[in-house]
């Protein structure tokens, strides 16, 4: 064995960490609770990759192109893309210690099933151990289904490396294959990939017996890239296999080439100090392969079949687990709306990811709008951050892989219901980013593989903007889940070391994936300890929005009970609102700097009353009678600038050529805010009106769900078309959270009313999602209200997941 280059320096840094990490918490469940988080398939935009929460250190990712003929290679996938045309998603994914995904690949005739388990430990500070098992076969078993699979692994620190120890020559390696690793933050290492002992063997084709035994054996490549360029390791491989190809065409008339098999090929050959190391085995008809990650800490090894029965064991319990945390799904619906529902819950879960890097920001700039004088707006100025960390679900893995702070909060209610403390740790890792006046930028595109995915004239956030504060959705949820449980600052020590003292927990138990999920929901000291920890950070980040979002009152001579309680969305320009979510949605035209816009109001009334609740948990008694009143003056003073007697409707508000205030009315989500957000009294004389506006066919009621814009509207379908009538699944989301948890439920004038739209519009929602579901095999961003169709981006199994939770009916 080679000698670990750099030890020394390396050994003082892990021995560092580990101390770190051991003095910071000494229990040991939350010990196996951050290690069951240390790996996972944290790179969402591919089609498969795992990747350690830890900077720069070693991911691994698939790239795989037909060899059934010479053209298929030019279609390699590696990045989810929706030009692609396969359909994939993860049908099981606890989050922490398995997964199963299903791709399936037309061009190629393959279906591939992924499957990923983790070797539980209690320790913290180990570099855990996990393996995966490929599995292929053909989609139509009448016609050919050959495929070139290549496997990646790649050191991205400066400290480490990897080193081949499988005996090779220039035909490839004849057997397993044996990477030894040493990384930061993982320790020492070792990889090994096996084939299974019933794969078919691939016919030789044109001119194979040229290569020798290259057919059989498995093609491998040892590149040398600079720290943190493993991300880019497909343009790699594929560079190098177009270069050989073009040397081996060189010596075959160009009407007879050489099998693609042994064509388009790696070169079997290892760099110096190479830290990417790919490995590429041809296969046929029906096939598998196992990959081992073995940390030295852990002494216990899988095989072929003790990996077969974990993962039969993974799959038994996401089953069970799935139909106890969602017991009406479950009960009340057909097996393929079940397999449906756990689809898109393992694919949300399966979208989370993990980024290190630094951000782009503009601190300068700001549209013409946002200014309160009429001075020109100023150059751009985008800088790069300091490297910042991110653990983040994503709304799209094909189209937007990275973290959305709009989306977020949507994403946390169904992982909160799965795994609650998975969901408090994403909400941490938000948290993280707030800057020292409380800001969080709306697009987190953390280093440049995360960038690689953006155009650029998108890359910059600017202090100044914001997004709907749906992040407060993540503490929603928990203070919930804790009110269901009993939980609270005054439940007893004895109490609490009875049900979460790790006496009384075996090993299995402790590292089972409900339990560790599970622990700030037993214990009060866990609770209030994380809030606590959170707490500062979020009432700055609220203290943000008050601040930098708020609009003028009196300047333009509105009257309101509170002064100051009025909000307008910064980031306008005359076509857009962005920072509002509602991208494209109607607006008062021609822009104006005295806006108030009633959607960001409801959202801070939403956002106040979260802050109360956390305060009162906490017993911060003085915060509470802030937030309170707060709250108040919100509500109150969107009945006071919002409401249109004459449109029957709320609306937001705009300033005309006499600095005259007046509404500006378009039917559609944004009329529908102070509703969506509970914030409306049972017995309000306006809710009525509000009811009847949602549930009119002729305005935004579907048989789909409700339409983004009213379908009289003069720009329903016009333009870009993106909220101006598709039906978004989240907005649905909250209508249906309104109705259930208020106003089908407590008395009032319109409880009846509000029952009966309820239970339509559930119907609706589930039916058509399901629908499109089975006709297209994925989830859409957006359904069309004339048709019901999905459109836009797929798999979008973010937002659009929440169908869950409504199928379950839990709602937070």
């Amino acid at each position: 064995m080679r000698p670990w280059p750099k030890l020394a320096a390396l050994v003082g840094l892990l021995s560092a960490s580990g101390a770190a990490a051991q003095s910071a918490d000494e229990s040991p469940l939350l010990a196996a609770a951050n290690s069951s988080l240390l790996w996972g398939t944290y790179r969402p935009g591919l089609y498969f990759g795992l990747k350690a929460r830890i900077p720069d250190s070693l991911l691994t990712g698939l790239v795989w192109f037909g060899a059934h003929d010479w053209q298929s290679y030019a279609h390699s996938r590696h990045e989810c893309d929706q030009r692609d045309g396969l359909q994939y998603s993860y049908v099981e994914h606890d989050g922490r210690s398995a997964a199963k995904e299903v791709i399936k690949d037309p061009l190629n005739n393959v279906q591939l099933t992924i499957r990923w388990v983790k070797v539980a430990s209690l320790q913290e500070t180990d570099g855990g151990s996990w393996a995966v098992r490929i599995e292929g076969e053909p989609l139509d078993a009448a016609k050919l289904s050959r495929v070139s699979l290549i496997n990646y692994f790649g050191n991205d620190g400066a400290l480490g490396s990897l080193t081949l120890e499988s005996e090779r020559n220039e035909e490839g390696i004849d057997g397993p294959i044996h990477l030894d690793g040493l990384s930061s933050g993982l320790g020492r290492y070792s990889i090994r990939i096996e084939n299974h002992e019933t794969n078919q063997p691939v016919q030789p084709g044109p001119h194979a017996s040229d290569f020798g035994e290259r057919v059989d054996r498995t093609q491998y490549l040892g590149l040398t890239v600079p720290p943190g360029a493993s991300w880019q390791a497909k343009n790699a491989i594929m560079n190098t296999i177009v270069t050989r190809t073009r040397s081996v065409l060189a010596s075959y008339d160009q009407s007879n080439p050489p099998d693609p098999v042994v064509l388009f090929a790696l070169p079997n050959q290892v760099n110096p100090d190479a830290n990417l190391f790919s490995f590429q085995k041809a296969y046929a008809g029906r096939w598998g392969v196992d990959i081992f990650f073995d940390s030295e800490d852990l002494p216990a090894r899988l095989d072929h079949a003790s990996l077969t029965a974990a993962l039969d064991a993974s799959s038994a319990a996401y089953q069970e687990r799935f139909d106890a945390l969602f017991p009406q799904i479950a009960s009340s619906f057909s097996p393929r709306q079940r397999e449906f529902a756990q689809a898109i819950t393992a694919n949300l879960v399966g979208g989370i990811g993990y980024w290190h890097g630094p951000s782009i920001v503009d601190r300068t700039f700001s549209q013409e709008w946002d200014a309160d004088s009429s001075g020109s707006a100023p150059a751009r100025n985008p800088q790069r951050t300091e490297p910042h960390e991110l653990l983040s679900a994503t709304p799209s893995r094909s189209f937007f892989p990275r973290g959305f702070y709009w989306d977020e909060g949507f994403h946390l209610a169904l992982i909160g219901a799965w795994d609650n403390d998975l969901a408090l740790e994403i909400f941490r890792s938000w948290m993280s980013l707030a800057d020292e006046d409380g800001w969080i930028a709306r697009e987190q595109i953390l280093g440049d593989e995360a960038r690689s995915r953006v155009p650029e004239d998108f890359q910059a956030q600017y202090p100044s903007y914001a997004n709907p504060p749906t992040l407060i959705m993540g503490l929603t949820g928990f203070i919930a889940r804790l009110r269901q449980a009993g939980i609270s600052l005054a439940s007893s020590v004895e109490e609490e070391q009875l049900t979460f003292g790790g006496a009384n927990h075996d090993n299995d138990v402790v590292a089972s994936p409900a339990v560790l999920g599970s622990l700030h929901l037993s214990s009060p000291t866990l609770a209030a300890t994380y809030l606590h920890s959170i707490y500062p950070t979020l009432k700055r980040h609220y203290e943000w929005f008050r601040r930098t979002q708020r609009g003028s009152i009196r300047q333009f001579g509105r009257r309101a009970r509170s002064s100051s309680e009025a909000y307008r969305w910064r980031g306008r320009t005359a076509d857009h609102v962005l920072t509002s979510g509602l991208d494209d949605y109607p607006r008062a035209v021609p822009p104006h700097l005295g806006e108030l816009h009633v959607d960001l109001a409801s959202w801070m009334g939403f956002f106040s009353r979260t802050m109360r609740d956390v305060a009162e948990f906490l017993g911060e008694e003085e915060d509470l009678e802030d937030f309170e009143e707060q709250h108040d003056a919100i509500v109150g003073n969107i009945e006071d600038l919002h409401w249109s007697e004459e449109e029957q409707m709320y609306c937001d508000a705009s300033v005309d050529e006499d600095d005259e205030s007046y509404h500006v009315c378009h039917r559609g989500y944004v009329s529908l805010f102070p509703f969506l957000l509970s914030l409306l009294p049972v017995d309000s004389s306006h809710l009525g009106a509000t009811l009847e506006l949602l549930r009119d066919p002729e305005q935004l009621w579907s048989p789909y769900g409700l339409r983004s814009l009213s379908k009289n509207h003069p720009l329903f379908g016009q333009g870009e078309n993106y909220w101006r009538g598709p039906i978004w699944i989240q907005m649905n989301y909250l209508a249906l959270a309104a109705l259930n948890q208020k106003y089908a439920k407590e008395a009032g004038p319109y409880q009846t009313r509000a029952a009966e739209i309820y239970d339509e519009l559930r119907n609706n929602v589930i039916n058509n999602v399901y629908k499109e579901w089975e006709r297209t095999g994925t989830v859409w961003e957006q359904y069309d209200s004339i048709t019901g169709k999905g459109q836009r981006s797929d798999p979008f199994t973010g937002w659009t997941s929440l169908v869950t939770l409504i199928m379950a009916e839990q709602y937070y």
